[in-house]
């Protein structure tokens, strides 16, 4: 099991969108970083700070090619999240809908009561 300290530097590292972008953008090839930054309207330094979180939980890796600094996705760094993740995949999924009818039963709410939080179309 993957020690929790590496689990909350992943899942900060993906609470931001712009960080989650950027590992979507490295999935089609590496990219240099002035590559990642064309998009987003943010500084160079910006973008820098975010890759260095990526690279910080090891979800990407960057080197160093002349005087460009590649970024390439780390698959690997990822492992640990998806396997944390996939354990809770055991558990059935709740249908809400069996709830709400189980809750309206429960409360003794008349039939025509359990549509009524639907909203009309």
């Amino acid at each position: 099991m993957p020690a929790d300290r590496d689990l909350d530097l992943i899942f900060a590292a993906l609470a931001d969108p712009t960080r989650r972008a950027i590992l979507s953008m490295l999935l089609e090839d590496d990219m240099a970083v002035t590559d990642v930054a064309a998009p987003f309207g943010i500084s160079l330094a910006a973008i820098s700070k975010h890759l260095a979180t990526l690279a910080g939980a090891g979800l990407i890796r960057q080197e160093r090619r002349g005087r460009i600094i590649w970024c390439k996705l780390d698959p690997e760094g990822m492992r640990a999240a998806a396997v944390w993740m996939r354990s809770f995949g055991q558990v059935d999924p709740l249908d809400l809908d069996d709830f709400e009818r189980f809750l309206a039963a429960e409360l003794g709410l008349p039939a025509e009561a359990e549509g009524a939080a639907e909203t009309p179309e």
